[in-house]
């Protein structure tokens, strides 16, 4: 499985749990997995603003706030709410 479809595969498994509305601790569980895979995903293409953007998210997570507001997914990155994954 190649990083993108890794990326493709947790977004479904967070949706999915959304969904069924889970626990907040498998939620954020299950994005600190999806930004370690965009992680690798972004070193792969080379792409230095998506590799900046995921390890902002990841400290985002890890401060269990948001990212800042000027980042390109602005309030979109809070993990303090559920997930709305599209």
């Amino acid at each position: 499985m190649d990083e993108a479809e890794k990326v493709v595969e947790r977004l479904r498994r967070i949706s999915e749990l959304n969904r069924i509305e889970a626990a907040p601790a498998r939620l954020l569980e299950e994005l600190r997995e999806l930004v370690g895979e965009a992680e690798g995903w972004a070193d792969v293409e080379g792409d230095a603003r998506a590799r900046a953007a995921a390890l902002e998210l990841g400290q985002a997570l890890d401060r269990g706030g948001s990212a800042r507001s000027d980042s390109p997914r602005g309030q979109e990155g809070e993990v303090s709410h559920r997930v709305g994954v599209h």
